[in-house]
Formats: C-alpha cells, structure tokens, sequence
C-alpha cells in the first residue's frame, strides 16, 4: 500500500478536492459549524479540518462568524463558526441545473418534444416579462435598451447596453451573467425565446451575437438604431398588427 507522501500529485488533488466538498457539503447540510464539530461529522483532525476552512475562506467559499449565544454567556469568547457564503451556496445550486437539463432532455425524447421546449422557452419568458415591459415602456425610444439592461440586471443577468462598434449604427446590449447558461448550452430554444422578446419588446430586429452558452464570455445582441419592420400580420378583426423577426445567430462576431 501506498503512503500517502508517495502519491502522485493529481491524485492528492483530487482527494484534496474531495474532503474539502465534503467539508462544505456538512456546512450546506448542518448549518454554521464549529472546527470541533466539523471535525466528529466528517472524522476528520480538528488541524485537518482547519487547513480545509482556510482553502474555502481564501476561495470565498466559507466565511467565519461568531457564534450566535442563546441565554446566559458563558466566559470566554464565543466559538467561531464557519458558513457559506453567497459565492459557495452557488456553488451547489448547479445541482438543479442537472435538474432542469434533464427534466427537458425528458420532454425532447417524447413525440413533439422538440416544439414543447420551444414553447416551455417561450412561455418561461413571458411569465418574466411583466418588469421588462414596464421598465422599456415607461423609458423613451433612445434609452429603451438601457431600460431593458437595467431591468435585466436586477435579475442577476449583470447587463449593460452601449454603441455599437463602428461602421455600425445602433447598440449592443450585453449580459455579462447568465443564471441558466449551463441548460441553455444544451438547449438553444431558451436563447432563441429571449431573442425573440427583446425583438418583441423593443420593436424591431435584433441580432443576437454571442452567447455565454455558446462558449462566448458575454451574451450580446445588436439593437439597430433604425430598423423598418420586418412584415405584417392581419388579426382577425382586421387591423394590421407588426411582427418583427429575431436572429438568433450566435456566430459571436459584429454584423457586417
């Protein structure tokens, strides 16, 4: 058998690696904790432990705390405790993009499953529109879309709008987070279906550019300062309504 001093350095690693989740998992499951209490659930050495927290606190996943007294205080300082952090519950939120990544793969292998993700993509962005509508039609036409990023980011999307680069006249409005990036990877339909909106939304074509899922760093659309409708449509009692078409072209190059 080998010692552990004699093992290769990727597979330190890796164990490494492996004790400290499990170290922030019992935090996730427990609560705040103390060393000494980390250290009996996990069997671990109170200085094992204690190397471990301080990886995490460095990574910001983990932070320190003072124990929370309830009653009468007792002498000395209250024990530290450990718990996680914003950065570290995310960390284990990715849990439920498996979740949602495989409910839809489910849906895609049935009969017509590919236009139910379509329309679930669809109708997942309709049930958000509420802010962004008020938020572009309360603003006028030349700060529409930076209606629209100010609304985005307060939904954790971290959006910015700005001129295009020239010879191009319009704008690029930029989400530079994504909180759904790793299904959309594998389901295109929600980037398509929030392209489609922003058409929608600002009343003309868009042009999708780059996509985080795609592997692009920020997900950008090109918004045309002057753009004519795309056709028309007669409803049913007659009047001519607008529709607008939107590229969901995700080449992650400027229109030329």
């Amino acid at each position: 058998m080998k010692n552990v001093g004699e093992a290769p350095q990727e597979e330190l690693a890796t164990g490494e690696r492996s004790t400290r989740n499990r170290v922030a998992r019992s935090i996730l499951d427990h609560g705040p904790s103390t060393v000494a209490e980390l250290a009996g659930r996990l069997g671990l050495t109170q200085a094992a432990v204690r190397r471990h927290l301080d990886a995490l606190v460095s990574d910001d996943v983990v932070e320190a705390r003072e124990q929370r007294v309830y009653g009468a205080r007792t002498r000395g300082r209250p024990a530290k405790v450990f718990a996680l952090t914003d950065c570290g519950r995310d960390a284990f939120d990715q849990s439920y993009d498996k979740l949602a990544a495989d409910a839809l793969r489910w849906i895609a292998e049935q009969e017509g499953g590919e236009q139910a993700i379509a329309a679930f993509a669809r109708a997942r962005i309709a049930a958000q529109s509420g802010a962004y509508r008020k938020a572009v039609e309360s603003a006028p036409a030349e700060k529409r879309a930076e209606a629209l990023a100010k609304a985005l980011t307060e939904d954790g999307y971290a959006a910015t709008a700005r001129s295009a680069p020239h010879p191009q006249q319009g704008e690029q409005l930029c989400q530079h987070h994504c909180p759904v990036a790793h299904v959309a990877e594998q389901f295109p339909q929600l980037c398509e279906a929030e392209t489609e909106f922003f058409a929608e939304l600002l009343g003309t074509h868009v042009q999708r550019l780059a996509t985080i899922a795609h592997g692009d760093g920020v997900c950008t659309t090109f918004i045309p300062k002057t753009s004519k409708p795309s056709g028309t449509a007669e409803t049913a009692s007659g009047t001519t309504s607008k529709t607008y078409n939107a590229s969901a072209s995700t080449a992650g190059r400027n229109p030329a």
